[in-house]
């Protein structure tokens, strides 16, 4: 796809984050719409993923570590062809499939089951790490927050990634800046976040989460570096693309009530007018 074809269709993944989430009246639309434009890279544009064969063998791995997100996991699945569009309106519904962290017994396109932060990327580099044991072709990505690196599992995670010197994965930091608490550097700074993965043995490379240019830079850089893994550290605005949810930390698990959905939609909509 040419990059304005990524920013429709990464457009159209935040109109069913806000709407899956509106629908469910809980969830976490602020981290789901800043990670969008990544989401909307990898399963478009980056992984060999088939909808029609979500667990065929050769396929690359995704694992959600931040999944509380799961609203902008599940519409980039569902726009992906993995199950329809219309089932975001039952999110966190009783009985329905889409429950409020990913689970891959039950939802198409799920490779682990995520929601305790920290421990994602640790699923991703035994996946990693497996494939290479097996002199298999996939590669891994794992989507992590930026408050999400204060847990410990994530540096020896990192260590062992490293160590072990798997480049066949490619570790993404959604770095918005803000947690539900507020500025991650008011909670628990884990500033300079470069500095630690390179230490840990990381190619690592900066961008702006939301320039599809820059995106596909860093990933085509990951696939050609070798003996040692890479981490993206992608500066994004929480709640990007609906005017009242950028850069605030109110909107990282709140739910837009009927005049601010129409709010959103509206600032979603002319995003969508500007784009053709």
């Amino acid at each position: 796809m040419d990059t304005l074809a990524l920013k429709k269709t990464a457009n159209e993944i935040r109109k069913g984050i806000v709407t899956a989430v509106h629908s469910a009246k809980s969830g976490h639309p602020g981290g789901s719409l800043s990670a969008a434009d990544i989401l909307t890279y990898l399963y478009f544009e980056e992984m060999n993923i088939d909808p029609e064969n979500p667990k065929k063998a050769d396929r690359d791995r995704f694992v959600l570590s931040k999944g509380h997100i799961a609203p902008g996991f599940y519409s980039t699945l569902a726009n992906r062809g993995f199950f329809p569009v219309e089932d975001l309106k039952t999110l966190r519904h009783t009985g329905s499939y889409l429950q409020g962290h990913p689970d891959m017994k039950h939802i198409p396109g799920v490779d682990m089951s995520s929601g305790s932060l920290g421990q994602g990327i640790s699923a991703a580099v035994g996946m990693a790490l497996s494939a290479k044991l097996d002199n298999a072709s996939y590669r891994v990505y794992a989507l992590l927050g930026d408050g999400e690196l204060q847990e410990g599992q994530i540096w020896e995670a990192s260590m062992f990634a490293g160590a072990r010197k798997l480049d066949n994965l490619v570790v993404i930091v959604d770095n918005n800046g803000l947690q539900i608490d507020g500025k991650i550097e008011d909670v628990c700074s884990p500033y300079p976040i470069a500095d630690k993965f390179k230490a840990f043995n990381f190619n690592v490379i900066e961008i702006d989460a939301h320039d599809f240019e820059q995106i596909a830079s860093a990933f085509n850089e990951a696939k050609e570096t070798k003996g040692m893994p890479t981490a993206i550290i992608a500066k994004s605005t929480k709640g990007k693309g609906v005017s009242f949810m950028e850069n605030q930390a109110s909107w990282h698990g709140a739910a837009p009530n009927d005049e601010q959905y129409a709010q959103a939609m509206a600032d979603l909509e002319k995003i969508s007018e500007s784009l053709n």
